[in-house]
């Protein structure tokens, strides 16, 4: 029976529920398919024995994939662009970046409440990854390095917008049992896109310009809007006839078992430090014996490794998930934050060894692919439906804040103190996360 935050299903296909807040109360039965989002779409019962990979679950996925190869490409092209063919200096594409991803942040947050409505999570996902293909397209077209700039930002706040939407349309088209092996899919197809769209953005300039090659990138972007509508009328959710209020909805997510997940989920963000700092530590220990081009090869080559394992990783991570039963969720982050932690002191230590620092980024690489999707299952399964927008709104914004902090303060302590300095700091958070999180999941084995 599943019993972790606060759910369980019956023989007879009730589902009975405690409130959010994970304390021992008498529990509330209700229909199974009442509506609120913890169960299927369609009203059936969740009994476990239900297929998980619907046509809405497979149009989510496709979505992720086709709207990370297309704004991939400008990504890619993005620093030849501004650089080389604006003639901007390095400055600029420094703060075009740091700002939209400042503006993605805010649009997570302001779309976890428009996400706590089920018509408006509908409109939000469809729009912003519209919004987003097409703005992000349109920088090809750009003279000046504001209107990149202007661009640039808007497509990244509309890629923040669609974010808590997506997640929570996630959790209304599959059967709670399989939370885990959904977002697993997501994360897994979303990893892929990651990959693919650097490919295709090669393949785009060794037959166009770059202009032409980001203009492009518009096909993948707006089909990702196809596979969210097709998603939304194969889920054959339920028609929407009162519109809910918007509310930004911190404090109830905060509560509870919900909240103590937050605060696991906000210790690991803060020490999930950016890729290129990994990158830029293979290369430091390789340019004195082997020069800066052959350093920079390993570097990428090694962060090959690490994708390839988050992708490897992240659909697995989900079933596991799922096996586990009520606890595996936080079960599967623990270990996502294990690996991390390993993997951060290795690069604390480690010298130029290849095979070494292999190890060290494959082991980020699982760390991010099994956190990442048991955050998500995690957050589907403990937000009660009518916050699961702001929910996942939070997380999302947790994510972004905490990456930006984590790069901050390591990349300073990287380079005033020294690298080892910089990867122990990251590994101390690593250790706390493990800390409130098994306090978490502790909690939810005295709740249940």
């Amino acid at each position: 029976m599943r019993v972790l935050f606060g759910v369980r299903m019956s023989e007879q296909g009730a589902t009975t529920s405690w409130p959010s807040s994970g304390d021992a109360r008498e529990p509330v039965t209700l229909s199974a398919g009442d509506g609120s989002g913890n169960g299927a779409a369609d009203g059936s019962v969740d009994d476990g024995r239900r297929p998980w990979l619907t046509p809405g679950v497979g149009g989510i996925g496709t979505a992720s994939f086709l709207a990370d190869v297309g704004h991939e490409v400008p990504t890619s092209l993005m620093a030849s662009f501004v650089t080389s063919t604006l003639g901007a200096p390095a400055a600029a594409l420094g703060l075009i970046e740091g700002i939209s991803e400042g503006l993605a942040g805010a649009g997570r947050f302001v779309g976890g409440a428009l996400a706590d409505d089920p018509g408006r999570r509908r409109t939000v996902a469809v729009g912003g990854y519209t919004a987003t293909a097409v703005l992000s397209g349109l920088i090809g077209t750009t003279t000046s390095v504001v209107a990149a700039g202007v661009l640039r930002g808007a497509a990244w706040a509309a890629r923040g917008l669609r974010v808590p939407a997506r997640n929570a349309l996630l959790a209304d088209v599959v059967p709670a049992h399989a939370y885990g092996r959904a977002y697993g899919f997501e994360r897994t197809m979303d990893n892929l896109g990651a990959i693919g769209g650097p490919l295709l953005a090669l393949g785009l300039v060794s037959l166009f310009s770059v202009r032409t090659a980001i203009l492009l990138s518009i096909i993948p972007g707006l089909l990702a809007a196809v596979a969210i509508v097709y998603a939304i009328r194969q889920a054959k959710l339920p028609k929407i006839t009162e519109r809910k209020k918007l509310r930004f909805q911190v404090r109830p997510v905060l509560r509870g078992q919900l909240g103590r997940v937050m605060a696991g989920f906000t210790a690991f963000e803060i020490g999930n430090v950016a890729a290129t700092l990994l990158i830029l530590r293979a290369t430091d220990l390789f340019v004195a014996e082997r020069g800066i081009e052959a350093a920079t090869q390993i570097g990428i080559g090694l962060y090959v490794i690490y994708n390839v394992a988050a992708t490897v990783a992240s659909f697995p991570a989900g079933s596991l998930s799922d096996r586990l039963g009520p606890q595996g969720p936080l079960l599967v982050t623990l270990a996502g934050v294990a690996a991390f932690a390993v993997a951060y002191l290795m690069f604390a230590v480690s010298g130029p060894e290849i095979v070494l620092l292999g190890v060290a980024f494959a082991l980020a690489g699982v760390g991010i692919g099994c956190a990442e999707t048991a955050e998500h299952a995690a957050v589907a399964a403990a937000a009660p439906a009518e916050i699961r927008g702001s929910a996942f709104g939070l997380l999302a914004t947790v994510q972004a804040v905490g990456n930006v902090a984590a790069s901050v303060v390591a990349g300073l302590l990287y380079t005033f103190a020294s690298p080892t300095v910089a990867f122990g700091y990251l590994a101390v958070w690593m250790l706390a996360a493990l800390g409130v999180l098994g306090w978490a999941l502790l909690r939810t084995g005295s709740a249940g």
